[in-house]
């Protein structure tokens, strides 16, 4: 039996990577990341992956006491760089071949992302990590990751977050949140208490008709079954 989805893209938080801790990575954490994408990976599905970089920087923070806004958009995209490199070291420790790939130009340690170069890294069954953001400031990791969505023909964009989907309020501080199963963009634009990604993402999938999946990220194997159809977290379409 296909896989519903042929090729994903997963995105990331960098606080995420961080199992937990304020900043850094949590190489277990990594680990039984590596671990869930390979069933991926070895089910059939192309996966591609952009890494945030909140878990060492959030760029927009870092701005003031002398340090400019553009210039603190650009070390947030180094974070992300940095998650790739992390993510792609222990990936290919597990027998997962992966590739890490920048929009931010370093080519001592990673490849420049080319389109045509990224798709063929996925043709040969290698992981991808777009990281650096889109290369310029002013845009989120959210918005790159819709954009090489967009570029790299994936079926779905699926959003890691650290509960089940979507909820009417935040359910770690309501008991009462009811999961919502699914909804459309612009409802997910419109309601204030449902942050999924950044607007400019969130248009720019609506106008580009961009699919999103919300899932548990640390639940065994709910990625695998996304790929598989299942019905898990919230589909924003």
């Amino acid at each position: 039996m296909a896989n519903t989805y042929k090729r994903i893209l997963l995105k990331l938080s960098g606080e995420q990577l961080a199992g937990g801790s304020d900043r850094g990575v949590d190489t277990k954490t990594i680990n039984w990341l590596a671990d869930e994408l390979k069933k991926v990976v070895d089910s059939g599905t192309e996966v591609v992956i952009v890494p945030g970089g909140g878990n060492w920087i959030r760029g927009a923070d870092f701005a003031g006491e002398g340090i400019e806004l553009t210039t603190a958009h650009y070390l947030g995209m180094m974070a992300g760089i940095i998650n790739g490199q992390v993510l792609m070291d222990v990936f290919q420790s597990h027998g997962l071949p992966a590739r890490a790939m920048s929009a931010v130009r370093m080519e001592q340690i990673c490849e420049p992302y080319i389109r045509r170069k990224a798709i063929r890294h996925l043709e040969k069954g290698r992981i991808l990590f777009t990281t650096g953001g889109t290369g310029r400031a002013y845009v989120t990791h959210d918005t790159a990751a819709v954009l090489y969505s967009l570029e790299l023909e994936c079926d779905i964009v699926i959003k890691a977050t650290d509960v089940n989907g979507v909820f009417d309020k935040d359910p770690n501080q309501h008991d009462d949140a009811e999961h919502i199963p699914e909804l459309s963009m612009q409802e997910a634009l419109s309601n204030p208490e449902i942050k999924i990604m950044d607007k400019s993402a969130m248009g720019l999938a609506m106008d580009e008709g961009v699919k999103i999946i919300v899932y548990d990220v640390n639940k065994q194997d709910n990625l695998l079954k996304i790929v598989q159809g299942e019905k898990i977290g919230t589909l924003v379409s």
